[in-house]
């Protein structure tokens, strides 16, 4: 982790921090090699960038002196629409969608997506916080983003798509468009991108229909895991 984010219940008061958990506590003696003394960038879950000193470390147990005086990183300007991926190609997107700075993700049922995905222990609060805090630890940024379920694909094109996107820029990732996706978009933009296998043809059109521009990356078929990262840098997520 390039970043050791913070959580409120990790302070004993505003400028001291103590880490008790193994995961972090591991990662700072056994990857950092830190000791007392020793400097490391930290951050506060939705609030600042700083450094921590630390103080003590002792019987699995880290001490700190903090202080956060710089913002996070800026958010993408682009929201994110995924079909659901199987479970470990899900938890490598939503870290990926963390460190690149997406702020508001939409799981989203469609008809390649096995229903039984949506049982998976990997979409609990916890599971899900875990992957988008990996995420942001790599890119040292601290704001956490909105993951939102929908289960169901009509409900969710005909009730809430036109009032979720509004009047941002609407793509629609598709190998077989023919539009190539463009560049370093200034704008807001909600971008959907299908599950593995892509969306049907009719639910491609159901986005069209509201206002989405099908593009395409070209006539590589990628896994979503690839595709993400590569379209949010061409956009210009970052």
């Amino acid at each position: 982790m390039n970043l050791i984010l913070l959580f409120p219940q990790d302070f004993s008061n505003s400028s001291q921090v103590l880490l008790a958990d193994p995961r972090r506590v591991e990662h700072i003696t056994r990857i950092h090699k830190a000791v007392a003394g020793d400097s490391l960038k930290v951050g506060l879950a939705n609030g600042d960038v700083g450094r921590g000193v630390i103080t003590q470390i002792s019987a699995g147990q880290v001490s700190m002196r903090v202080e956060l005086d710089t913002p996070p990183p800026e958010a993408s300007n682009i929201r994110v629409i995924l079909g659901l991926p199987r479970p470990p190609m899900l938890k490598r997107s939503l870290q990926n969608l963390a460190a690149l700075g997406v702020k508001d993700i939409v799981l989203l049922q469609s008809a390649r997506v096995e229903k039984s995905y949506w049982q998976s222990p990997q979409l609990t609060a916890a599971k899900i916080q875990h992957e988008l805090v990996l995420g942001l630890e790599q890119s040292c940024d601290t704001q956490l983003p909105q993951v939102r379920f929908a289960k169901r694909f009509r409900p969710f094109m005909e009730d809430e798509l036109n009032t979720y996107a509004g009047t941002d820029d609407k793509l629609i990732a598709h190998p077989y468009s023919q539009t190539s996706c463009p560049y370093n978009q200034k704008d807001p933009l909600v971008l959907a991108i299908g599950p593995e296998g892509g969306f049907l043809d009719k639910e491609l059109d159901s986005f069209c229909d509201r206002g989405f521009v099908g593009v395409t990356l070209g006539s590589r078929i990628l896994r979503v895991e690839t595709a993400l990262p590569y379209l949010l840098g061409r956009l210009g997520a970052t």
